[in-house]
C-alpha cells in the first residue's frame, strides 16, 4: 500500500469494535475473520482508515482492554494468520489499519505481573507500581479508580498495594523502568513488521505515575464534569495531577514516534482528562516529535454542542493547540450513542455528520454511527460491562453502544450471528439495518457516504486551515482554505430556518448532495432547519 508521511492528516477513521462487529462461526462473538468479510461494506463509506479495539490475548474482564498476552491473537478473535489476512484484504482495497495497544496496563493474568507479585526482587518487581501501606494499613494515597473505590489493591504475596487506575484485575505498568519502555517499544514494532499502519494508544495520558506518589488536590464542585467518568463516580471529585498527565510521558512518545517514523506509521492517543484534554492534545502532537494525533471528548459530552459550543471547542484548540492535530468523534465505545445522547431528528443527525467532515482535523465514526443507531436499553440480567454493573442504575454502562452491528432487517439476530450473540440485538435497531438503508435512496448511510465524498473532494476540509469561526444565533460558520481553495460553510443548528449573508465574493454552490442551501442574487442565504450552506470561492 502506497504511504506518504501524512496520510493520517484529516483522514477518515472507522472504529470497529471486533466483539459486536460480525461473528464468522456462530459463537455469538465477533472475530477477525468477520471484520474481513464485512471489508468491501467499509471501504464502500469511503473511509481511509479502520480502528481496530483490541483483539489480543486477555481474561475479557474489561473486553480486551485487559491484556495477557500482547502479541498474540484471543482465540475467540481468530489467529494471528487470521490478522495477517484481514491486514492484506484491507490494503488491497485502499483501507489502512490501526489496531487498539493498551500500554498503561495489562492484565493480572500477563506473565509479567505474575513474576512481578511473586516477590520483591524478581527481575521484573519492579515492572509495575508497588507501593507500600501507610503506617495504620491504608492505601499509599488517595488515588481513585475510573471504576469506582481507591486505585489501590492489596496483594498478599508481596505485602503492598499496586496501582490500578482501572479494574484490579488491570494493573498499571511503570514506565518508569527502562525495561519496560523498551519491551512496549518492541511490541509496537512487532504489530508494524506485520504491517499496521499504526495505533490507537489507549488511555495516552495515564502512562507515567508521580514518582514520589502525592495526593492529588480536590477539585472544585464547580469545575467537575462527567466527560471522562460519570458523575455517579468520586473520581470526579479530584483533580488528577499526579497519578496522570505526567510531563515525564513526553519522552516516552519521543521514542514510540521515533518507531512509527521508521514505518511510516501514525498513532492517535486517547486524552482522558475532564479538565485539561484540549491543552494535552497540544503537548502531545506539538512539535512533529511525538503523537500525530489525539482523540479529543468534547463532542463525546452529555449535551448536543450548540453553535456557540462548537465555536468554543475550535477556539479553545486553536489557542492551546496552535500545531496539535484533533480527532473528532461523536460516539465510541465508551459513551452512549449520539443520537440517543443528543436526542437528534433525522435532519439533525445529517447536518453534524456533514459538520464533522467540514472541521479541521481527523474524523473517527463509530460502528453503526453511520446507520444511527440508537443506544440499545438493555436489561440488568443481561449487562457485561463491570462498569455497569457497578454503578447500575444510576449509569447503566457500556453495554447499551456496544451491541451487535446490524446487517439484515429480517433476521433476528441482524445477520451479525447464526448463534446467541453475546449482547442481545437491539429490536429497534432492525430495520436500521445496512441491507435496509441499501434500498433507501435518503436513509442516512447514504448521506454519510456523501458527507464522506464531499471531504474527499474539497483537500481544504481534510488539510486545510480554518479561519473566522462565527456564531449569529445557532448558525455556525467558518472559512476552510488549503493550496488556493477556499470554502465557507454555515450550519443551522437548530429546529428553526435562519439567515445569513454570503461573504463578499464571487461564491459557488457545492454540497447540493448534502442539502447545502444556495443564494439569493443580493446574497442572502435562507437555511431551513438544520440546513447547511457550502460554498467555494471562484
Amino acid at each position: 500500500m502506497e504511504l506518504y508521511p501524512d496520510w493520517w492528516r484529516g483522514a477518515v477513521i472507522y472504529q470497529i469494535y471486533p466483539r459486536s462487529f460480525q461473528d464468522s462461526n456462530g459463537d455469538g462473538i465477533g472475530d477477525l475473520r468477520g471484520i474481513m468479510e464485512r471489508l468491501p461494506y467499509i471501504a464502500s463509506l469511503g473511509v481511509d482508515v479502520i480502528w481496530i479495539s483490541p483483539f489480543f490475548t486477555s481474561p475479557m474482564k474489561d473486553f480486551g482492554y485487559d491484556v495477557s498476552d500482547y502479541c498474540d491473537v484471543d482465540p475467540m478473535f481468530g489467529t494471528l494468520s487470521d490478522f495477517d489476512a484481514l491486514v492484506a484484504t484491507a490494503h488491497r482495497l485502499g483501507i489502512k489499519v490501526l489496531i487498539d495497544l493498551v500500554l498503561s496496563h495489562s492484565s493480572d493474568q500477563h506473565p509479567w505481573f505474575k513474576e512481578s507479585r511473586s516477590s520483591r526482587d524478581n527481575p521484573k518487581s519492579n515492572w509495575y507500581v508497588w507501593a507500600d501501606a501507610k503506617p495504620d494499613g491504608t492505601p499509599p494515597n488517595n488515588w481513585l479508580s475510573i471504576f469506582g473505590g481507591s486505585a489501590w489493591a492489596w496483594d498478599a504475596t508481596r505485602l503492598q498495594y499496586y496501582l490500578h487506575n482501572f479494574l484490579s484485575s488491570q494493573p498499571d505498568l511503570n514506565f518508569h523502568e527502562p525495561a519496560v519502555q523498551e519491551e512496549l517499544l518492541d511490541i509496537a514494532r512487532f504489530w508494524l513488521e506485520r504491517g499496521v499502519n499504526g495505533f490507537r494508544l489507549d488511555t495516552i495520558n495515564f502512562y507515567v505515575h508521580d514518582y514520589d506518589l502525592r495526593d492529588n488536590p480536590p477539585l472544585p464542585p464547580e469545575r467537575r464534569n462527567a466527560s471522562i467518568a460519570p458523575a455517579v463516580n468520586p473520581y470526579n471529585h479530584q483533580e488528577h495531577l499526579y497519578d496522570k498527565n505526567r510531563p515525564e510521558n513526553l519522552e516516552f512518545l519521543r521514542r514510540f514516534r521515533a518507531v512509527l517514523d521508521t514505518y511510516d506509521a501514525a498513532a492517535v492517543g486517547e486524552v482522558g482528562d475532564a479538565q485539561r484534554g484540549l491543552e494535552i492534545l497540544g503537548e502531545y502532537t506539538s512539535g512533529g516529535d511525538k503523537v500525530q494525533m489525539c482523540y479529543a471528548f468534547e463532542f463525546l459530552s452529555p449535551d448536543a454542542p450548540s453553535a456557540a459550543r462548537f465555536a468554543a471547542v475550535l477556539r479553545h484548540a486553536d489557542h492551546v493547540a496552535p500545531e496539535g492535530w484533533a480527532c473528532w468523534a461523536f460516539s465510541n465505545h465508551d459513551v452512549m450513542r449520539h443520537i440517543s445522547r443528543w436526542n437528534l431528528t433525522p435532519a439533525a443527525a445529517r447536518a453534524y455528520a456533514t459538520l464533522m467532515m467540514c472541521l479541521r482535523g481527523s474524523v473517527c465514526l463509530y460502528q453503526g454511527e453511520e446507520l444511527g443507531l440508537q443506544e440499545a436499553e438493555l436489561h440488568f440480567d443481561d449487562l457485561q460491562d463491570p462498569y455497569g454493573i457497578q454503578f447500575w442504575p444510576e449509569y447503566k454502562g457500556r453495554d447499551g453502544c456496544r451491541t451487535p452491528m446490524v446487517w439484515v432487517a429480517d433476521n433476528q439476530n441482524g445477520g451479525f450471528s447464526g448463534g446467541k450473540p453475546w449482547l442481545p440485538v437491539a429490536r429497534e435497531h432492525l430495520g436500521l439495518a445496512v441491507d435496509a438503508q441499501e434500498r433507501a435512496p435518503d436513509a442516512l448511510l447514504h448521506h454519510y457516504r456523501r458527507a464522506i465524498a464531499f471531504r474527499h473532494a474539497h483537500r481544504a476540509l481534510s488539510r486545510g486551515t480554518m479561519r473566522n469561526l462565527h456564531v449569529s444565533g445557532e448558525v455556525l460558520s467558518f472559512f476552510r482554505e488549503e493550496a488556493g481553495e477556499e470554502l465557507f460553510c454555515a450550519f443551522n443548528l437548530s429546529h428553526d430556518p435562519a439567515t445569513l449573508y454570503l461573504p463578499e465574493g464571487n461564491w459557488v454552490p457545492v454540497g447540493q448532495e448534502l442539502n447545502s442551501s444556495g443564494a439569493g442574487e443580493d446574497g442572502l442565504v435562507h437555511l431551513g432547519p438544520w440546513q447547511p450552506c457550502l460554498v467555494v470561492r471562484r
